[in-house]
């Protein structure tokens, strides 16, 4: 796994948000895959899906690192340096978590 990544140090244990994408849930949207800030805890829907709420909570927070969520993948992305981080941990699910496609 590539790791050209300067901002490792960014990446904290965290409870997830949500059961699900946090703004979908509020307006009854639906997602294809989640994603998890590897700061805070929000849990956005991907870049897949129609309203890329992870990429919104990274430009609104500068929070650097997020998780592959669900499905649970393990892998971890930087926005900043656009690379693939490898996490010292995955995220447990709080689940069952809605699965729509």
């Amino acid at each position: 796994m590539t790791d050209g990544c300067t901002h490792r140090e960014t990446i904290r244990r965290v409870t997830p948000g949500a059961k699900g994408c946090e703004a979908c849930l509020r307006m009854g949207s639906e997602w294809v895959h989640l994603r998890l800030c590897r700061a805070c805890g929000h849990v956005g829907c991907c870049d897949d899906s129609p309203h890329r709420h992870a990429t919104a909570h990274f430009h609104a927070t500068q929070h650097p690192i997020i998780e592959g969520y669900d499905p649970p993948e393990g892998w971890g992305w930087c926005f900043v340096d656009e690379t693939m981080v490898e996490l010292p941990d995955q995220t447990p699910q709080v689940g069952p978590i809605p699965r729509y496609v």
